[in-house]
């Protein structure tokens, strides 16, 4: 019976799918069009309207290609379809947030990664479409070093379940220039998933031998020290392995962990 509904999960997928190529499809017939319109049009204009009608065709085909391009990456994971595992992701509540999930293993996705290399434009379209396997190839693609804060705060915003959470802050939030900046400001939200960003984020950047300041010391450990006694379960594991590292940094930092793990009656060490 599970695998009955697992095999009619996997055909809405493609139904789904179908109805977004012929979407697309509709999306490069007009882009033909507006191509021979300006051509039409070029014909007729003198040479400095010429050569911005050639910016804006120049637009429409990069367009086009990216298009294209996501197309293709959708059409693919088709090939990837695991319809057990997104059952089983289902029925653990962690494809939440997703409307689409062919269930693609990440070992896979880091292959396609590979393959496309870093793309801005493309990891913004791809964040953009519903899907699991989409979302989580966008925060291997995009180039950590062009991404905005304010773009980041939008990707945040629409992060609505633990993996997604977990795959940007490992594969692309611990390599902005900002990195620190936004996970101290994640650990002091109020909101579990932003505080497990932060508390992910630090950890890596501790694992990078990135030492914190006094005024960071404090703020941190007394970040990490509440969410181990008051945070969601995800958020204590998160608070927890991040003190852990913490005290990696040295005898100094070992020594600041214990004692405030041990004031707040936490036996970790």
């Amino acid at each position: 019976m599970k695998n009955e509904e697992s095999i009619g999960c996997a055909d809405e997928c493609v139904k789904y799918e179908e109805k977004n190529e012929e979407s697309i499809g509709c999306a490069d017939e007009y882009l033909k069009c507006e191509e021979k319109s300006e051509m039409e049009n070029n014909e007729c204009l003198d040479g400095k309207t010429k050569n911005s009608s050639f910016f804006i065709s120049s637009q429409a085909h990069q367009l086009r290609s990216l298009h294209s391009s996501l197309k293709k990456i959708k059409q693919s994971f088709r090939l990837l379809m695991n319809g057990v595992a997104s059952q089983s992701m289902r029925e653990k509540g962690a494809e939440a947030g997703y409307h689409l999930n062919w269930g693609a293993s990440l070992p896979h996705l880091q292959e396609m990664a590979k393959e496309i290399g870093k793309n801005y434009d493309l990891a913004i379209a791809l964040w953009k479409e519903n899907v699991r396997e989409c979302k989580i190839l966008a925060t291997m693609v995009m180039p950590a070093e062009k991404m905005l804060p304010e773009v980041v705060d939008i990707w945040m915003e629409q992060t609505m379940g633990q993996e997604i959470a977990e795959m940007a802050s490992f594969n692309l939030y611990q390599h902005l220039p900002f990195a620190a900046e936004k996970a101290y400001r994640w650990m002091a939200s109020d909101k579990p998933l932003y505080q497990l960003c932060g508390f992910l984020v630090i950890t890596r950047l501790f694992m990078k031998g990135q030492v914190p300041n006094e005024r960071g010391i404090n703020e941190f450990v007394d970040q990490a020290i509440t969410a181990m006694q008051d945070g969601e379960m995800m958020v204590r594991k998160a608070a927890m392995q991040s003190l852990l590292r913490f005290a990696d940094l040295g005898l100094v930092y070992e020594r600041i962990a214990q004692s405030a793990a041990k004031k707040a009656n936490l036996d970790i060490f």
